[in-house]
């Protein structure tokens, strides 16, 4: 039954959700699917571009609708961070997933997150990235069904972490 299930990484942008989704899905041999990826292909540009172009509302909205066509199962799916503002699409993501929250502190995901005019970040245009940060974090825990600390962590130790957090059926025989 667990092997139908998604594995959906939430968090901030910064925290890895990319990164540990690959070694995820490498780990556990199931298919990984990254949702800002997702996006540009089908939008045909890079997600600043949708933002610049058609604004953050409109972005929000193709975010969802991407997510609403999501029919995979058995996935290690890396959502963007904005996706938590869109209560369908949590819905969409935890009916057949188990979404973990990889958490970070904001001193550390400002020393990671340099390039925000350039990124892709769904904000407001004077909006700091503390205040996206201070926004954000209490949407991540309520949806949240496991919280990973990752800091000060490199991504084996983290994507341990994920494996020895996961319920029985999830894990892998050798842990």
């Amino acid at each position: 039954m667990n092997a139908e299930r998604n594995l959906v990484l939430i968090g901030m942008p910064g925290a890895g959700k990319s990164t540990l989704g690959v070694l995820l899905a490498k780990t556990l041999s199931r298919p990984f699917l990254d949702t800002d990826i997702a996006l540009q292909t089908r939008e045909h540009r890079p997600l600043q571009a949708i933002l610049r172009e058609r604004g953050i509302e409109v972005f929000k909205q193709l975010e969802e609708k991407a997510i609403l066509d999501l029919a995979c199962t058995g996935t290690v799916i890396a959502t963007g961070g904005s996706v938590v503002y869109s209560a369908r699409a949590m819905q969409h993501l935890r009916r057949n997933g188990l979404l973990l929250f990889l958490e970070i502190s904001l001193p550390l995901l400002l020393q990671r997150v340099r390039d925000l005019e350039t990124r892709g970040i769904v904000r407001a245009p004077d909006q700091k990235f503390e205040d996206l940060y201070q926004e954000r974090a209490p949407l991540y825990r309520r949806h949240a069904d496991i919280r990973i600390d990752c800091d000060h962590k490199g991504h084996e130790e983290v994507l341990r972490e994920i494996l020895c957090g996961l319920p029985p059926g999830f894990r892998p025989g050798h842990i």
